[in-house]
């Protein structure tokens, strides 16, 4: 299938301005995470699953592992803990994490404070192992007079979904859901994107065929 790729661009302002350097944060709440998150959702910017930038996490991994039939929809539900324009991507690996994809490219542009992010690129349709993308897309609103700067009121709703799973046996699969943030300065490490992580056990609905291109579990 063609790759076909959706971009959305930062919505210029007219008045003159300098970038907003507030780092986004996310909880995600359903399905569980892997680790334990704090009330801002960290440890979050390394990828692919967010955690210790040193890799030491067995002090916070939960051992939670999410049961799912394969061909059905497993409910999303996460909790914008600090907002910031962009928009959010679910892919899914069966055997290693290394098979997750990286990061969405960004187009970037150099200011006085350093390089920032202007948009993100967005798979439409979205690509093995990429489920869903351009999920809870929000930016600023110039009708409404809404510039960069802007901040809606705090706590935020979450935001939910019924994200599609494919029909496949996958005793323990990576789901990886990332957030893309626009008008961002780069982070090290996460660059512009924000990452959790959930383990599946998928088990496929035998009523159903199995959907095809993604890697046998074991392989």
């Amino acid at each position: 299938m063609k790759l076909c790729l959706r971009f959305l661009f930062a919505l210029a302002i007219t008045v003159p301005m300098l970038p907003v350097s507030t780092g986004a944060h996310f909880i995600l709440v359903e399905p569980s995470s892997w680790i334990q998150e704090n009330q801002l959702g960290d440890p979050q910017k390394v990828g692919p699953c967010g955690g210790e930038p040193n890799g030491e996490n067995a002090q916070i991994l939960t051992g939670a592992i999410t049961e799912v039939t394969g061909g059905s929809n497993l409910h999303l539900k996460i909790q914008e803990t600090i907002y910031h324009s962009g928009h959010y991507r679910v892919a899914l690996s069966v055997n290693s994490r290394n098979e997750l994809p990286a990061d969405p490219f960004a187009e970037e542009k150099w200011t006085d404070q350093g390089l920032y992010s202007v948009w993100g690129a967005i798979q439409s349709p979205p690509q093995i192992p990429v489920i869903a993308d351009g999920l809870f897309t929000h930016y600023p609103d110039p009708e409404k007079g809404e510039r960069a700067s802007f901040r809606p009121e705090t706590p935020m709703a979450p935001w939910e979904a019924d994200i599609p799973i494919p029909n496949i046996n996958c005793e323990k699969c990576t789901l990886q859901v990332l957030q893309f943030m626009a008008d961002h300065r780069y982070n090290q490490p996460g660059g512009y994107s924000y990452h959790h992580c959930a383990d599946l056990k998928i088990t496929a609905d035998p009523s159903k065929p199995m959907d095809e291109g993604w890697p046998t579990a074991g392989n």
